[in-house]
């Protein structure tokens, strides 16, 4: 059945699975990169954040575009066309981004929950490991038992949350407004010569999530869109979702302009909401809680939609591996589904024994490679007019856009894994 057309559906419901990946892909570790580029490179890299936001659109849309043009997800195109070889990969990948990930946000949302409500008697260390075993418990009851229409009530809340105390909280802040849409129009990278290039780069990269975009196929299987009719609604929806991760990730940029932070890690927004209660004098109390507020809704809208989503690319897989049919979709009761979900509720919570920056640099190593191998199979795929037909094919911009993103990221990538492994 084809999904109604953006002009009969209403705004709110064209746009919540661009909402869900928006929000699952704003973690932990995106807030503390825009974060930490904000102190030492202030607003001139604003710029990064719109680039960013940008080249995570393309890859989502070629993937949606895929998707409705042949009623198969990437990872059956993948595996249908590209080999087993590659589903056995991405396979072993899923297990080692799912640990350092989970570890990553059940910490990040402990040592938050702490800054917000520090338990009597207690100290950080062990706030962080109740409230983070609390909060990965809370998401597996509201996937188990609530399926897809909770989780996505729940997002929403979250979701309001987050961008709206981190938004105000930035305005509230009183930044030089031209300085920011120099920054935002006018793209320069201060301090080249010390990082600059690194931290620019990091801030591009880090907007909007890696394998978490997958999970927008698997959203609009929900929503009942099939079928080339639905490719404007899911334009719309994704422009919107990603217009929000833009704005989110200017906001703590701007939020951290001029701030010397000395934290890590998960204790990074714990000083940057101290250093800005101090400078913002009598309005400081206040804009401390509200934006604790929003980091604790952006890292538990994250790790609640890393718990719901993550299940259907391992039941997706485990399918596939076994022949399933195309098109037949992932059931959320399916054992696979719920046994990943179990796993992921789980296992990573031994990261909260584990410093959280150590769990930050194989997360951020293991999710440098994934990027590029999207864009590399959109390029391969969707260029195929007897797999998408004519009216889906990625014509000439659409190709010019998946190589300048995946020349990006093969240089973000690069990168990355050579300051993780040096320490430089």
């Amino acid at each position: 059945m084809t999904a109604p057309s953006a002009r009969r559906l209403g705004f709110l419901a064209i746009i919540g699975p661009g909402m869900l990946v928006a929000a699952t892909g704003v973690g932990a570790g995106d807030l503390a990169t825009a974060a930490l580029a904000g102190s030492r490179l202030g607003t001139a890299v604003l710029w990064a954040v719109v680039v960013g936001a940008v080249m995570k659109f393309v890859l989502t849309e070629g993937l949606a575009r895929w998707q409705l043009a042949t009623d198969q997800t990437l990872l059956e195109g993948t595996s249908r066309h590209l080999g087993r070889g590659v589903l056995a990969v991405f396979a072993i990948y899923l297990a080692a981004w799912s640990f350092f990930v989970g570890s990553a946000l059940v910490s990040a949302c402990g040592a938050t929950a702490h800054a917000i409500c520090p338990l009597p008697g207690s100290t950080p260390d062990g706030d962080k490991i109740i409230y983070g075993v609390i909060h990965s418990l809370v998401a597996l009851g509201l996937v188990w038992i609530g399926g897809f229409r909770l989780f996505e009530r729940v997002m929403s809340v979250c979701i309001g949350v987050m961008f709206v105390t981190v938004v105000a909280t930035a305005v509230a802040s009183g930044p030089d407004w031209w300085d920011c849409l120099r920054g935002v129009m006018v793209p320069t990278i201060p301090r080249l010569d010390e990082d600059g290039l690194g931290w620019t780069v990091a801030l591009t990269g880090g907007v909007g999530g890696t394998v978490t975009i997958l999970c927008y196929g698997y959203w609009i299987r929900e929503k009942g869109r099939t079928g080339g009719a639905a490719m404007r609604t899911c334009r719309i929806d994704l422009a919107a979702g990603y217009v929000m991760t833009g704005v989110f990730g200017l906001a703590m940029v701007v939020l951290a302009a001029g701030l010397e932070t000395s934290g890590s890690g998960s204790r990074l927004l714990v000083d940057l909401a101290d250093r800005l209660q101090n400078r913002l004098g009598a309005a400081g109390h206040f804009s401390r809680w509200a934006f604790l507020l929003g980091a604790w809704g952006a890292i538990f809208s994250s790790l609640l939609g890393v718990w719901q989503s993550v299940p259907y690319l391992f039941a997706d897989t485990w399918s596939l591996w076994f022949g399933r049919e195309t098109g037949q979709g992932v059931s959320t009761t399916s054992w696979p589904y719920r046994g990943w979900l179990l796993a992921l509720a789980t296992v990573p919570l031994a990261g909260l024994w584990i410093r959280f920056a150590a769990i930050q640099k194989w997360y951020a190593i293991v999710g440098a490679a994934f990027l590029p191998a999207v864009a590399v199979v959109l390029l391969v795929l969707g260029r195929r007019r007897s797999l998408v037909g004519e009216k889906l094919v990625t014509r000439w911009v659409g190709l010019l856009a998946l190589l300048a993103v995946l020349l990006f990221y093969l240089l973000a990538g690069g990168l990355e894994v050579h300051k993780r492994l040096t320490g430089a």
